[in-house]
């Protein structure tokens, strides 16, 4: 802790309830954090308060504040400017700060024989270039489709050498290159489709298919059916194309869509960009230790509009921001002229947002090793639960028995939304005989805590705590358990998995309420999906537990054979029925048999002494 912190706090309760910038510093006088305030006292003072309700970035920049200045200001409007600008000057350890790496993108047509259309970032000798674009999402798009349009060959063969050299690729057999390393196109009738594909980067969809559509009749009317048809497959995979941008197309003719998706530690911000309806441009921030979300989103704007030069008349988050009003203003003043900040609830641009959102995610999850649509399930499920994190590390348990006969448990994990088998466990019930399915919990619940104490530095299997438990049943099945986590020092977040009549998942519970889960898709989906494979697997084990005890059972009822003999004739044989059917000889031979011990098996089985 922080040993200035009492000192600290007594110099924030003494700043002015007036709006204004603060800056934090460390023992070496380095500025370390700037932040803006409505009300300077209200907002330094809960930095040196109690810091429970801090989240760890916060935490570790207040363990490093030495000291601390403020700037008091006429409104908050101008706080948030001077914040900007400070920001700006001292880059902060502890602020969102983001690098201005973009350049210009160009398209590039290669100087050979036989030209390559692709990507670059800068002009040079090797070739003629298209350009420049402020966007490298717009250069992609385009060669990419101009590349499927015109099936121009993207292998790494040089031509004319590699002509005939090895059999064309998957993309010839699939129709998505011209199969140009056969040698069976000329230099000119090649080139001649490079120029058209050059023509359709420059002038775009609408004017390349009527220009396409004038080549085709001319070429039926002169009675070159073959060229026609080729020209009439271009226009069809031109018109393809424009149907997908449109997945991406907006009726606000201009405007930036910005989303973050946070996982609790490191976040990532995903801006999509507008023009003439169309998206031109998206790109991609992650950042780690987001801390709070709200005020890294207004820092994010404040940054991303400082190293862009370009601010749309519209601009569409995926958040209401306390400081709307301050951004709002901010950014009209940059563009000198009136920017429109909104927040949609429904309709397009809310899908827009929605879509925008999802891609943060998948970025996110990407570095997880898991999928954006799993990785938004469970922040949906640990949003609904009210959890401080992403539950991606989850446990689940269910008892399984017979009027209380082989009474089982199963724990199975899932991680990152995903069964992580090698985790699951199983466990025999030993403390008590008969059914208490209650007692059972407690007892599955407190040998695993137990393990974890036995193992918790190594941090793996059993010495790794959950970040969320999901008992398969309800109130009961909580109160049993709560004991065990509270007894143990552990705040695990506890929760019940409720079914309805029809054994479905109905609901979750923390023992008290319900919370319904039919409304919210992705959250639902996967609670439904971690409750059918742990009854699945808590199930599976009963059922083995019975078979094996009825096999054992049936095997020591012959003269000679014990429970040690019976375990290994059914390790041998793997089944009772490979017993029945197996020959006297190989009985015999089985492990731990002796020549009686076997004569035995088989008179049993097949009912006559073989030694008469």
């Amino acid at each position: 802790m922080n040993p200035k912190m009492k000192e600290l706090r007594e110099k924030a309760m003494k700043l002015p309830l007036q709006p204004g910038v603060y800056i934090m510093h460390n023992s070496k006088n380095e500025i370390i954090y700037i932040g803006k305030a409505k009300a300077l006292k209200n907002r330094v003072s809960q930095y040196f308060g109690s810091q429970n309700n801090h989240n760890e970035k916060v935490k570790k920049m207040v363990e490093n504040v030495d000291c601390f200045e403020y700037i008091i200001t006429d409104s908050e409007f101008e706080a948030l400017v001077l914040e900007a600008s400070l920001i700006k000057q001292n880059k902060p350890k502890y602020n969102i700060l983001l690098k201005d790496d973009k350049g210009y993108s160009y398209i590039k047509i290669s100087k050979e024989p036989f030209p390559r259309i692709t990507e670059a970032k800068k002009p040079d000798d090797s070739g003629e270039f298209i350009g420049p674009y402020t966007g490298s999402y717009y250069v992609k798009n385009a060669v990419d489709q101009t590349i499927k349009i015109f099936k121009l060959p993207t292998c790494g063969k040089k031509f004319p050498d590699d002509f005939g050299k090895t059999r064309p690729c998957l993309n010839f057999h699939i129709k998505q290159c011209c199969g140009l390393c056969r040698g069976k196109i000329s230099q000119q009738e090649y080139n001649e489709t490079i120029k058209e594909a050059v023509a359709f980067l420059k002038s775009g969809t609408s004017v390349s298919i009527k220009e396409l559509e004038k080549e085709m009749t001319e070429a039926a009317e002169s009675l070159e059916f073959e060229r026609a048809a080729k020209i009439r497959d271009r226009i069809i995979a031109v018109k393809r194309m424009a149907e997908k941008q449109k997945v991406v197309a907006s009726k606000i003719r201009e405007q930036d869509v910005i989303a973050l998706f946070s996982d609790g530690k490191d976040g990532c911000f995903q801006v999509f960009r507008f023009t003439n309806g169309m998206m031109y441009d998206r790109e991609t921030f992650v950042i780690k230790d987001i801390g709070e979300e709200d005020t890294a989103f207004s820092e994010f704007l404040l940054q991303y509009y400082t190293i862009r030069e370009k601010v749309p008349p519209c601009l569409t988050i995926d958040r209401e921001l306390d400081d709307r009003e301050s951004i709002t203003k901010w950014l009209s003043d940059k563009a000198g002229r009136k920017v429109v900040v909104f927040a949609p609830q429904k309709g397009e641009r809310s899908q827009l947002v929605t879509m925008c959102r999802n891609n943060a995610a998948e970025v996110l999850a990407q570095s997880r090793n898991t999928q954006g649509r799993q990785y938004a399930a469970l922040k949906e499920l640990g949003d609904l639960l009210g959890l401080e994190k992403i539950p991606v590390y989850i446990e689940s348990y269910d008892i399984s028995n017979l009027a209380g006969t082989e009474n089982v448990a199963g724990m199975i994990v899932f991680e990152n939304g995903r069964p992580l088998k090698s985790a699951y466990r199983k466990f025999k019930i030993k403390s008590f005989d008969g059914q208490d399915d209650y007692a059972s919990m407690n007892e599955v619940l407190t040998r695993r805590f137990e393990e974890y104490e036995k193992c918790k530095d190594s941090g793996e299997g059993f010495g790794r705590l959950p970040d969320l438990i999901l008992l398969d049943g309800g109130k009961g099945q909580i109160s049993a358990v709560r004991p065990v986590l509270q007894k143990a020092g552990l705040k695990v977040p506890l929760f019940g998995m409720v079914k309805d009549d029809k054994h479905k998942t109905r609901a979750i519970t923390d023992g008290e309420g319900e919370i319904e889960l039919k409304s919210i898709r992705s959250a639902f989906t996967l609670v439904s999906e971690i409750q059918d494979e742990v009854h699945r697997f808590a199930i599976g084990y009963h059922h083995q537990r019975r078979s094996n005890s009825t096999f054992k059972s049936s095997l020591t009822d012959i003269e000679g054979i014990g429970k040690t003999r019976a375990k290994n004739l059914l390790k041998h044989f793997g089944s009772i029925k490979n017993i029945k059917e197996a020959e006297l000889e190989e009985l015999e031979n089985a492990p731990s048999m002796t020549k009686q011990a076997a004569h035995s098996v088989y008179f049993y089985f097949h009912g006559q002494d073989t030694n008469e």
